[in-house]
Protein backbone atom coordinates (compact mmCIF):
# COMPACT_ATOMS: atom_id res chain seq x y z
CA UNK A 1 0.00 0.00 0.00
CA UNK A 2 1.21 2.83 -1.10
CA UNK A 3 2.24 6.03 1.54
CA UNK A 4 0.35 8.77 0.00
CA UNK A 5 -1.77 9.21 -2.48
CA UNK A 6 -3.03 12.44 -4.19
CA UNK A 7 -5.56 11.80 -6.78
CA UNK A 8 -6.59 14.04 -9.22
CA UNK A 9 -6.84 17.07 -6.76
CA UNK A 10 -7.23 20.95 -8.13
CA UNK A 11 -8.09 24.19 -5.99
CA UNK A 12 -9.36 26.80 -7.24
CA UNK A 13 -8.69 30.12 -5.66
CA UNK A 14 -12.00 32.58 -7.01
CA UNK A 15 -12.08 31.86 -11.20
CA UNK A 16 -7.79 31.24 -10.75
CA UNK A 17 -7.27 27.34 -10.88
CA UNK A 18 -3.74 27.18 -8.81
CA UNK A 19 -3.86 23.19 -8.86
CA UNK A 20 -5.03 21.32 -11.64
CA UNK A 21 -5.70 17.53 -11.87
CA UNK A 22 -2.84 16.60 -10.33
CA UNK A 23 -1.88 12.97 -9.38
CA UNK A 24 1.14 11.71 -7.32
CA UNK A 25 1.66 8.43 -5.75
CA UNK A 26 4.55 7.86 -3.24
CA UNK A 27 5.77 5.23 -1.43
CA UNK A 28 7.31 4.57 1.92
CA UNK A 29 10.62 5.16 1.72
CA UNK A 30 10.94 7.48 -1.41
CA UNK A 31 12.18 10.89 -1.51
CA UNK A 32 10.10 12.86 -3.98
CA UNK A 33 11.06 16.06 -5.31
CA UNK A 34 8.39 18.64 -7.04
CA UNK A 35 9.93 21.23 -9.28
CA UNK A 36 8.58 23.98 -11.40
CA UNK A 37 9.08 27.76 -11.95
CA UNK A 38 7.56 30.51 -9.85
CA UNK A 39 3.61 30.53 -9.77
CA UNK A 40 3.61 26.77 -11.04
CA UNK A 41 0.80 25.52 -7.97
CA UNK A 42 4.10 23.80 -5.41
CA UNK A 43 3.54 25.53 -2.51
CA UNK A 44 -0.50 25.38 -2.80
CA UNK A 45 0.12 21.56 -3.82
CA UNK A 46 1.96 21.50 -0.20
CA UNK A 47 -0.55 22.98 1.14
CA UNK A 48 -3.33 20.43 0.07
CA UNK A 49 -1.19 17.39 0.98
CA UNK A 50 -0.67 18.69 5.01
CA UNK A 51 -4.35 19.85 5.17
CA UNK A 52 -3.98 24.10 5.22
CA UNK A 53 -5.59 24.18 1.77
CA UNK A 54 -9.02 21.96 1.40
CA UNK A 55 -9.18 20.89 -2.36
CA UNK A 56 -11.54 21.96 -4.39
CA UNK A 57 -12.25 18.55 -6.35
CA UNK A 58 -10.06 15.03 -5.83
CA UNK A 59 -8.92 12.79 -2.44
CA UNK A 60 -6.39 12.62 -0.82
CA UNK A 61 -5.14 9.15 0.81
CA UNK A 62 -2.34 9.29 3.56
CA UNK A 63 -1.55 5.70 4.83
CA UNK A 64 -4.55 4.16 3.54
CA UNK A 65 -7.35 6.57 5.21
CA UNK A 66 -8.51 9.44 3.68
CA UNK A 67 -7.80 12.56 4.32
CA UNK A 68 -8.96 14.98 2.36
CA UNK A 69 -11.07 17.07 4.89
CA UNK A 70 -8.89 16.19 8.00
CA UNK A 71 -7.34 19.24 9.79
CA UNK A 72 -3.58 19.99 9.52
CA UNK A 73 -3.08 18.77 13.57
CA UNK A 74 -4.95 15.48 12.37
CA UNK A 75 -2.42 14.71 9.58
CA UNK A 76 0.42 16.04 11.66
CA UNK A 77 -0.95 12.87 14.90
CA UNK A 78 -1.66 10.52 12.09
CA UNK A 79 2.52 11.15 10.78
CA UNK A 80 3.06 14.07 8.63
CA UNK A 81 5.25 16.89 9.40
CA UNK A 82 6.06 20.00 7.04
CA UNK A 83 8.46 22.95 7.12
CA UNK A 84 7.77 26.18 5.69
CA UNK A 85 9.58 28.45 2.75
CA UNK A 86 10.29 30.52 5.82
CA UNK A 87 11.59 28.70 9.00
CA UNK A 88 9.44 28.51 11.70
CA UNK A 89 11.87 28.14 14.99
CA UNK A 90 11.47 30.35 17.88
CA UNK A 91 14.35 32.70 17.59
CA UNK A 92 14.49 34.35 21.18
CA UNK A 93 14.62 30.13 22.88
CA UNK A 94 18.00 28.19 22.57
CA UNK A 95 17.98 25.12 19.85
CA UNK A 96 17.83 22.85 22.90
CA UNK A 97 14.48 24.14 24.00
CA UNK A 98 12.68 24.82 20.55
CA UNK A 99 13.89 20.99 20.30
CA UNK A 100 12.19 20.37 24.02
CA UNK A 101 8.37 21.96 22.49
CA UNK A 102 8.05 19.16 20.06
CA UNK A 103 9.38 16.35 21.81
CA UNK A 104 7.25 17.14 24.93
CA UNK A 105 4.13 17.44 22.63
CA UNK A 106 4.60 14.08 20.70
CA UNK A 107 5.26 12.36 24.59
CA UNK A 108 1.48 13.79 25.10
CA UNK A 109 2.99 16.21 27.78
CA UNK A 110 1.35 19.02 26.51
CA UNK A 111 4.13 21.86 27.73
CA UNK A 112 3.35 21.02 31.33
CA UNK A 113 5.61 23.07 33.89
CA UNK A 114 5.97 19.97 36.08
CA UNK A 115 6.59 16.71 34.74
CA UNK A 116 7.85 13.43 36.61
CA UNK A 117 11.34 12.56 37.52
CA UNK A 118 10.96 9.69 35.12
CA UNK A 119 9.20 11.71 32.24
CA UNK A 120 11.70 14.23 32.56
CA UNK A 121 14.48 12.11 31.86
CA UNK A 122 12.85 10.43 28.75
CA UNK A 123 12.78 13.59 27.23
CA UNK A 124 16.14 14.73 28.15
CA UNK A 125 17.44 11.59 26.62
CA UNK A 126 15.38 11.80 23.43
CA UNK A 127 16.63 15.38 23.73
CA UNK A 128 20.52 13.97 23.16
CA UNK A 129 19.78 12.15 20.21
CA UNK A 130 17.82 14.72 18.21
CA UNK A 131 20.96 17.13 18.81
CA UNK A 132 22.78 14.39 17.48
CA UNK A 133 21.02 13.55 14.70
CA UNK A 134 20.76 17.49 13.63
CA UNK A 135 24.38 17.78 14.21
CA UNK A 136 23.47 20.83 16.96
CA UNK A 137 25.35 19.58 19.75
CA UNK A 138 27.28 22.01 19.88
CA UNK A 139 24.90 25.16 19.54
CA UNK A 140 22.39 23.36 21.89
CA UNK A 141 22.31 26.33 24.31
CA UNK A 142 22.16 29.03 21.88
CA UNK A 143 19.60 31.59 20.87
CA UNK A 144 18.21 30.23 17.23
CA UNK A 145 18.21 33.67 16.45
CA UNK A 146 21.37 33.78 16.91
CA UNK A 147 22.39 31.22 14.33
CA UNK A 148 23.33 31.10 10.80
CA UNK A 149 20.19 30.64 8.49
CA UNK A 150 21.60 26.80 7.67
CA UNK A 151 21.47 25.90 11.34
CA UNK A 152 17.61 27.58 11.97
CA UNK A 153 16.70 25.20 9.28
CA UNK A 154 18.88 22.26 10.67
CA UNK A 155 16.77 22.90 13.86
CA UNK A 156 13.11 23.38 11.88
CA UNK A 157 13.88 19.95 10.35
CA UNK A 158 15.24 18.34 13.46
CA UNK A 159 11.90 20.16 15.31
CA UNK A 160 9.44 18.36 12.71
CA UNK A 161 11.51 14.70 13.09
CA UNK A 162 10.99 15.23 17.08
CA UNK A 163 7.18 14.39 15.94
CA UNK A 164 8.40 11.44 14.62
CA UNK A 165 6.71 11.91 11.03
CA UNK A 166 6.20 8.98 9.13
CA UNK A 167 6.11 11.77 5.50
CA UNK A 168 8.35 14.83 5.97
CA UNK A 169 7.41 18.03 3.24
CA UNK A 170 10.25 19.99 2.68
CA UNK A 171 9.63 23.47 1.63
CA UNK A 172 12.52 25.23 -0.04
CA UNK A 173 14.86 23.73 2.70
CA UNK A 174 17.52 25.49 0.71
CA UNK A 175 16.41 28.99 0.04
CA UNK A 176 18.53 31.51 0.33
CA UNK A 177 21.92 30.13 1.49
CA UNK A 178 24.83 30.18 0.64
CA UNK A 179 27.07 27.05 -1.27
CA UNK A 180 28.42 25.83 2.66
CA UNK A 181 25.22 26.26 4.05
CA UNK A 182 23.56 24.48 1.03
CA UNK A 183 25.69 22.05 1.54
CA UNK A 184 25.11 21.31 4.93
CA UNK A 185 21.45 20.66 4.54
CA UNK A 186 22.01 18.89 2.21
CA UNK A 187 23.58 16.72 3.54
CA UNK A 188 21.53 16.14 7.03
CA UNK A 189 17.94 15.68 4.09
CA UNK A 190 20.33 12.61 2.46
CA UNK A 191 21.58 11.14 6.33
CA UNK A 192 17.85 11.55 7.43
CA UNK A 193 16.73 9.65 4.02
CA UNK A 194 19.67 7.14 3.89
CA UNK A 195 19.86 6.50 7.87
CA UNK A 196 16.19 6.74 8.57
CA UNK A 197 13.98 5.40 5.66
CA UNK A 198 12.15 8.67 6.11
CA UNK A 199 9.70 9.45 3.21
CA UNK A 200 10.39 12.66 1.51
CA UNK A 201 8.85 15.28 -0.18
CA UNK A 202 10.82 18.30 -1.43
CA UNK A 203 9.85 21.66 -3.26
CA UNK A 204 13.51 23.03 -4.28
CA UNK A 205 14.82 25.52 -6.77
CA UNK A 206 18.30 24.89 -6.37
CA UNK A 207 18.95 22.00 -9.31
CA UNK A 208 21.76 21.17 -8.06
CA UNK A 209 19.93 19.95 -4.07
CA UNK A 210 17.26 18.09 -6.39
CA UNK A 211 19.49 16.20 -8.59
CA UNK A 212 21.58 14.85 -5.48
CA UNK A 213 19.22 13.72 -3.63
CA UNK A 214 15.59 13.14 -5.76
CA UNK A 215 14.68 9.84 -7.02
CA UNK A 216 11.50 10.60 -9.12
CA UNK A 217 10.70 14.79 -9.87
CA UNK A 218 7.43 15.86 -10.32
CA UNK A 219 7.16 19.21 -12.24
CA UNK A 220 4.64 21.33 -12.38
CA UNK A 221 3.48 24.11 -14.95
CA UNK A 222 0.75 26.81 -14.36
CA UNK A 223 -0.62 24.01 -12.06
CA UNK A 224 -0.67 21.16 -14.03
CA UNK A 225 1.83 18.53 -14.31
CA UNK A 226 3.82 18.79 -17.04
CA UNK A 227 6.18 16.12 -16.41
CA UNK A 228 7.68 13.35 -14.35
CA UNK A 229 10.30 10.47 -13.97
CA UNK A 230 14.01 9.96 -12.86
CA UNK A 231 16.19 13.14 -12.39
CA UNK A 232 17.97 11.40 -15.50
CA UNK A 233 14.38 11.56 -17.57
CA UNK A 234 13.70 14.73 -16.21
CA UNK A 235 17.37 16.68 -17.49
CA UNK A 236 16.37 15.06 -21.04
CA UNK A 237 13.12 16.22 -21.57
CA UNK A 238 12.91 18.88 -23.78
CA UNK A 239 8.95 20.95 -22.63
CA UNK A 240 11.12 21.04 -19.37
CA UNK A 241 13.96 22.17 -20.51
CA UNK A 242 11.29 24.74 -22.17
CA UNK A 243 9.30 25.65 -19.52
CA UNK A 244 12.15 25.44 -16.52
CA UNK A 245 15.93 24.35 -16.77
CA UNK A 246 16.53 26.75 -20.19
CA UNK A 247 15.22 26.98 -23.45
CA UNK A 248 15.33 23.15 -25.15
CA UNK A 249 18.11 23.83 -28.58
Amino acid sequence: MSLLVVDHVSHRFGNLRAVSDVCLTVEAGELRAVIGPNGAGKTTFFNLISGFFPPTSGRIVFDGRDVTRLAPHRRVAMGMARTFQITEVFPELSVRDNLRIPVELRAGHRLSPWLSRAARATVNHRLEELLVLGGLEQRARRLVGELSLGDQRATEIIMSLALEPRLLLLDEPTAGMGDQETYDVTRLIRRLHRDRSLTMILIEHDMRVIFQLAQRIMVLAEGRILAEGTPEEITGNQAVQAAYLGTAK
